[in-house]
């Protein structure tokens, strides 16, 4: 049962203006336009709302229309995880790659090139970047979402993502605190749990959320996950320890505090999205993530409705929802400042980067990320080859309409180029049958966590030494085949840099 309110009082305004909902279509629904309204200050967009960067400047427009001064979120890595390229994979290499290269003024300047174009489509908040330290090698959920597994140069990376993104006039949410790195459970499907102490912790997790907070992150993304060195009791996304005493208190960070999604299991399978998003704002966090599943105005209505009941049972203090949305608003207001600055005359524009231009930076940075292992008989291929794609399955922070693979870039090179994709129940026979006499390119993703697709590889290569094999995730399986490629992400312009090094280009 939900509580009646009228839409028009503070408390109920206030409620709306934490939530960061999604909705359905490529244009903005008629319920979602009325919610704003009525005080909704934030709004999530995801692949499914999206066709091209004209159409999502046409619908942030729309919402604008209602609300100027909205926060349009978006979760934009780059990489493995896009959304405005959702159909095409991403021009930019995600963290990973950017970590490989180790140049921080490279990150920060594709940090800002990819900011300048979500802010041409009206875009004012990126869910990133990931200050995740991937410390567990089979941690299925970060991989190469994050900067690497050294805590300095994931630091030092997260501070130069933030401070080019913030450039382009798009507030930062680093993500996911206080870690996910050392995880072996996606938040997702269970509730992860990482057991070490709180000299680690300090040492490790909390490193690049303390450079971000030195770089001015405009907000900070909670992870649901547990952390029994600072809250036995509760995943940091409801947790008052973590949320106020650590984040705030201990780290001074005075930003806004985003849930991740709270219809996430972790959340939703344990205490439910109405209790679960109380305690999150109770807990000391500010906006309530949702919409990548459930993306409809019933959503908006319950939880709406559960924060004010929470507050006129007594149950969430009502300053403290109002310091929330205070908060969201503030938010709001330096969007709007930053978007004056930089559209004003005589604003700093690096080369290359105007608006209504494109830049290759993201093509340059990942060409620098791949590391390419020849054998001394190694010669480029003139003859298009037969690409075998070996396919885990993937995490739902990847969406799965994004294509990866090199078999179209290498087409484009190598006209002819003929692909196949291969799962958990195919062989190196199957592979053989398909390729013929032609050369094999055996692509890979985390080669290191999938026993299947090691053993496929290996009995590939003993058939045919001369294939090559390009791995796309983490790169943690010793380099073999005639040609080995680590392009450190699956992104589309991963795949062109490793179809050059196989062509020779």
């Amino acid at each position: 049962m939900t509580t009646m309110t009228t839409g028009s009082d503070t408390l109920t305004r206030d409620a709306l203006a934490v939530l960061q909902p999604g909705f359905t279509g490529t244009s903005a629904p008629d319920w979602l336009l009325h919610r704003i309204g009525e005080g909704l200050a934030s709004v999530g967009l995801f692949g499914r709302n999206i066709v091209s960067a004209p159409q999502v400047a046409a619908l942030t427009a729309q919402l604008r229309a209602e609300r100027d001064d909205l926060l349009v979120a978006i979760d934009e890595e780059g990489g493995d995880v896009t959304r405005i390229e959702v159909r095409t994979g991403s021009s930019f290499p995600g963290n990973l790659a950017l970590g490989a290269v180790d140049d921080v003024d490279l990150t920060r300047e594709v940090a800002r090139e990819l900011g300048r174009r979500l802010a041409e489509c009206g875009v004012n908040l990126n869910w990133a970047p990931s200050a995740d330290v991937n410390s567990n090698p089979d941690n299925p959920i970060i991989g190469v979402r994050a900067f690497g597994a050294e805590t300095d140069l994931v630091a030092r990376h997260t501070a130069a993502y933030i401070e080019g993104l913030q450039a382009a006039g798009v507030a930062a949410c680093t993500k996911h605190f206080p870690g996910h790195g050392d995880t072996n459970v996606d938040s997702h499907h269970a509730m992860p749990r990482i057991d070490v102490d709180l000299d680690t912790l300090h040492a490790r997790e909390l490193m690049p959320f303390r450079a971000a907070i030195a770089a001015g992150s405009k907000s900070v993304m909670s992870a649901h996950i547990l952390l029994p060195a600072l809250d036995p009791a509760r995943p940091a996304t409801l947790s008052p320890r973590i949320l106020t005493g650590l984040l705030r208190e201990e780290l001074g960070y005075d930003g806004l505090i985003v849930s991740d999604a709270v219809e996430m299991q972790a959340i939703a399978g344990t205490v439910g999205i109405e209790r679960g998003s109380v305690l999150a704002i109770a807990a000391g966090a500010d906006a309530l993530c949702v919409g990548g599943g459930l993306a409809d105005e019933g959503t908006v209505l319950r939880l709406r409705d559960a924060l004010v009941k929470a507050v006129r049972d007594g149950d969430l203090a009502e300053e403290r929802l109002a310091d929330a949305a205070a908060r969201v608003r503030a938010l709001a207001a330096w969007t709007q400042r930053a978007r004056g600055d930089v559209a004003a005359p005589g604003a700093a524009v690096q080369e290359g980067t105007a608006p209504g231009t494109g830049s290759d930076i993201g093509l340059v940075a990942a060409r620098r990320a791949a590391r390419i292992t020849a054998s001394p008989s190694w010669c480029p291929l003139e003859q298009a080859p037969y690409v075998a794609t070996f396919t885990p399955v993937m995490n739902i922070a990847v969406s799965s309409e994004t294509p990866w693979s090199i078999g179209g870039e290498l087409a484009a090179l190598l006209p002819g180029t003929e692909s196949g994709t291969y799962g958990t129940d195919s062989a190196a026979a199957d592979v053989l049958a398909a390729a013929g006499e032609r050369r094999i390119v055996a692509v890979v993703r985390d080669e290191h966590r999938h026993p299947w697709m090691a053993g496929a590889l290996d009995a590939l290569l003993a058939a045919r030494p001369d294939t090559v094999v390009v791995e796309m995730g983490v790169p943690r399986a010793t380099p073999r085949g005639a040609l080995h490629v680590a392009t450190h992400g699956a992104a589309r312009v991963c795949g062109r840099a490793a179809a050059e090094a196989i062509a020779g280009v």
